[in-house]
């Protein structure tokens, strides 16, 4: 029987639906239906992208060819992977016709339709032999205006770049400020010629408020009364900062909020769950009036149960950070601002546009409004400035009468005042907000390390990658420095003997020259180890881990696969410059650990394989620059496939801790392994690395890493270790006090002069894990004991990434280290931190394994075969 045509097609979809489209819809769908390569579509949040997804996905299941769904977060992708079941169905379809992969998890993983994390997309396409996108007819990127993101964006260009031409894209993106000048870059770069759809209405519009004389709790208890359009609730308020949330939640305990009948049936949907232990009894009682907490520093089990009182419409309100309004479904009538400027205290700027639009979009449920209601409030001290004027206009300055002059003078005197250590937000920055207009689209970040790692190992041809690097959107200015870092990325796996450069660096002899350096013939190709420089060597002590025993699932591999050359980017392509469509993108500089440190030597990294080991100690100038440099081709090497074991840490940061992990004690490995996971700076303050007086230093940093960042000229002796007070005089004012440097501050000080240039690793000289240990693994105990409450949600997914990253590591083995020790070592660790988290949330322990191992640019879901379940 032959496949319908795209007309019937077309006739057929909108037949079925249930209600008429919004005409941005209508116009989408048969955009989709006719166009030969694909559609982008940008429109506002809440106007419905899910059914033009919807017909790319119907059209696959009629026609029996595949489709890939993707998003961003895990968290959408299951979402819209149980939508398209029912949808699959409604459609006289099988269920199983729709399936799912996010790393780890595979369900219906040979379905016609995929449902996958973008990451997904891009892994396969990096391994064409195992997947025949020539059987691919259609893929739907939601969420594109991730294309944006610093970190994440290049996987979305990317697969744009390597979609074969024969694959429709149908692209939704909330709205872009650049959309025609982007699909003019996608014909002119990539080839692909996408009609654009645009839309400005919302079906649900949206009403802004701006309260000046109320503060939240009087203006909640107002209008949660209210009958009608004019009741604001269910309402999801929105803070920026995790301690806010909850100061804002109690300040609602007591208010009158839920409607008749809503308390009797939410007190029993909460006697149903155990809410003992840590921040349980904290957010029981808030739920019980109404109040919900949605942040990272919950427990996923909490959000979870939060999440589901909220969409029943058993909570009023959602007290809840901007991560909610990226993804997460809680259907509202209001969102209300508490705030409009965010950062750290005496820093906070204006919440940007985009996050801003994405919380406004929020407001208004298509099934039950008629408007969503989008409310901002003043500072509190405004807000009394507001009521103290309402009052005192009502007393006439030219006034007679003796009591109402006594009243004026007396409020005169009471006239409260803005506090000089306060920032302060106003109704023209609401304002302001409400009509900037959206972000453009633009190419942001490198590409990751590991994925450069994996395209040099498809193809030692650096044609190939300037010619993407030209593709990119991007003004001229930052192609020009995107192609320099590239270069200095190849350049500093060359230095360290991850690739081979051809024609390689030109050597700085006469640079070494000036300051007095005998450069060596040539350069040592053999990887060095570091037992020989390292009196620490053969000392090894034990630590928190003397005994240990192995966990099981924690050996998986990555694969790798080849690039077809008709796939891949020639190098001899001609390719237009890319006109100016986008403002530079500025990225901050990481700041050094210690102020009075003296500042690595700053050594290009085209020069560090013969410069690094014969300048001398402490030296501070650069050698000049070498000349504009360009290599043809960057074959691998057998370390390069290293690279490719480490998703969890900098690859690079991960080669250099090998280097010293055989000479560390266990706490020392535990030190240096947990400052890499990302935590929040606001933390730092409860789960700092203790000071040597409490956390003795080891012998691998007392015999070896002080006296060797001392020689060098990285660290004072004050910072390496606590000196003795001078008690026989008085103290003197102008001593400035030294901070001792933690164990995690000090191994990047080395990374940072070994890697001269390399400022991207972020460390934090965190104790979370090694503390957890000292108390049996009790993962209660320990949260209560350090007053963790309120950010058990935090810890929680800090061991976990902790688990990961010892698995990673039991795949490669310490210089100068027994295999089976250290396998043991790190199996141990993370089967007590795996066991730890099952014992307060087995629900999420396993599932946030997995969606952490899944939010990884090159993904080893698929190592081996595309056959077998990972």
């Amino acid at each position: 029987m032959p496949a319908p045509s795209r007309d019937d097609l077309a006739a057929a979809y909108l037949d079925q639906l249930p209600f008429p489209p919004y005409p941005v819809q209508e116009e989408a769908l048969l955009a989709w239906f006719t166009a030969e390569q694909g559609v982008l579509v940008c429109a506002p949040t809440g106007t419905g992208k899910t059914l033009i997804a919807e017909a790319a996905l119907y059209e696959a299941l009629h026609t029996r060819r595949k489709a890939y769904y993707t998003t961003p977060l895990i968290a959408l992708t299951e979402q819209k992977f149980q939508e398209f079941q029912d949808a699959a169905e409604r459609w006289g379809f099988s269920r199983n016709d729709i399936g799912l992969v996010t790393g780890n998890r595979k369900t219906n993983p040979d379905a016609l339709v995929l449902v996958v994390v973008a990451e997904i997309l891009l892994n396969r396409l990096l391994h064409p032999e195992g997947f025949n996108f020539e059987e691919v007819d259609a893929v739907v990127m939601d969420e594109f205006h991730s294309f944006n993101d610093p970190e994440r964006g290049v996987v979305w260009e990317l697969s744009l770049a390597l979609l074969p031409k024969s694959v429709r894209l149908l692209l939704l993106s909330a709205t872009v400020g650049n959309a025609v000048d982007f699909t003019l870059w996608l014909n002119r770069c990539h080839g692909r010629k996408v009609q654009l759809v645009q839309g400005t209405e919302r079906k649900v519009p949206l009403h802004f408020e701006w309260v000046g004389d109320m503060i939240l709790p009087d203006y909640l208890e107002s209008v949660a009364q209210d009958e009608g359009d004019a009741r604001r609730t269910p309402a999801l308020i929105f803070c920026f900062n995790r301690n806010d949330c909850w100061t804002t939640a109690e300040q609602l305990k007591g208010k009158s909020i839920l409607v008749d009948g809503q308390q009797k049936k939410l007190a029993a949907e909460i006697d149903q769950w155990d809410w003992s232990g840590g921040a349980g009894p904290k957010l029981k009682t808030l739920l019980m009036r109404g109040v919900g907490v949605h942040h990272a520093g919950l427990l996923p089990k909490h959000r979870r149960r939060v999440e589901d009182l909220f969409q029943r419409k058993l909570l009023s309100v959602c007290v809840c950070t901007e991560t909610l309004a990226a993804g997460i479904n809680l259907p509202a009538r209001a969102v209300v601002m508490t705030t409009l400027m965010k950062g750290p205290p005496g820093k906070r700027t204006l919440v940007d546009p985009s996050t801003a639009q994405q919380i406004f979009g929020r407001a208004g449920r298509p099934q039950f409004d008629s408007r969503g209601y989008v409310v901002a409030l003043a500072h509190e001290d405004d807000v009394k400035i507001a009521k103290w004027k309402k009052q005192i206009d009502q007393i006439p300055e030219d006034t007679r009468d003796p009591n109402l002059i006594r009243a004026r003078k007396s409020l005169e005197k009471k006239k409260p005042t803005r506090r000089t250590t306060e920032q302060y937000w106003n109704e023209q920055q609401f304002q302001k907000l409400m009509s900037t207009p959206a972000a453009k689209l633009a190419s942001r970040g490198d590409l990751p390390w590991r994925l450069l790692a994996y395209l040099l190992k498809l193809s030692p041809d650096v044609g190939r990658l300037r010619a993407f690097a030209k593709r990119r959107l991007l003004e001229p200015k930052p192609m020009e420095a995107a192609n320099k870092r590239l270069t200095d990325m190849l350049v500093t796996l060359w230095s360290h003997d991850f690739i081979e450069l051809d024609p390689p660096p030109p050597s700085p002899v006469a640079d070494a020259a000036s300051v007095g350096v005998t450069v060596p013939a040539a350069p040592s190709t053999e990887r060095a180890s570091s037992n020989s420089s390292n009196p620490a060597a053969s000392a090894r002590p034990g630590g928190l881990f003397d005994a240990v025993r192995p966990v099981e699932g924690l050996e998986d591999e990555f694969g790798s696969g080849l690039l077809d050359e008709e796939t891949a980017l020639p190098p001899e392509s001609p390719i237009e410059e890319t006109p100016a469509l986008n403002a530079p993108v500025e990225v901050a500089e990481t700041p050094t650990l210690a102020a009075s440190a003296t500042e690595p030597a700053a050594i290009p990294a085209s020069q560090l394989k013969w410069f690094k080991d014969v300048a001398p100690k402490g030296v501070s100038a650069s050698p000049p620059p070498v000349p504009d440099y360009s290599p043809r081709t960057a074959t691998p090497k057998p370390l390069l496939d290293q690279l490719f074991t480490f998703r969890t840490i900098h690859p690079l940061y991960a080669m250099f801790l090998l280097k010293y992990m055989g000479q560390m004690d266990s706490t020392e490995r535990i030190q240096a392994l947990e400052s890499v996971l990302e935590l929040s700076p606001s933390l730092l303050p409860f789960v700092r690395a203790p000071k040597p007086e409490v956390l003795p230093q080891g012998q691998f940093a007392t015999t070896w890493l002080n006296i060797e960042l001392l020689q060098r000229g990285l660290a004072t002796p004050e910072q390496l270790s606590p000196q003795e007070k001078d008690d026989t005089g008085p103290p003197k004012p102008w001593e400035e006090r030294v901070w001792v440097l933690s164990f995690s501050d000090k191994m990047r000080l080395l990374f940072e002069a070994e890697y001269p240039g390399l400022r991207e690793v972020r460390t934090l000289p965190v104790w979370v894990v090694g503390d957890l240990v000292q108390f049996g693994g009790d993962f209660t105990k320990y949260i209560s004991g350090r007053d963790l409450a309120k950010q058990e949600g935090l810890i929680f997914r800090h061991c976990l990434r902790m688990v990961l990253l010892c698995g990673e590591f039991a795949e490669v083995i310490p210089d100068g280290m027994d295999a089976a020790e250290w396998r043991a070592e790190m199996r141990g660790l993370a089967d007590l931190l795996t066991n730890s988290c099952r014992s307060v949330d087995p629900e999420s322990t396993d599932q946030i394994l997995e969606n952490i191992a899944a939010a990884d640019v090159v993904v080893g879901e698929e190592a081996a075969s595309p056959d077998q379940p990972a």
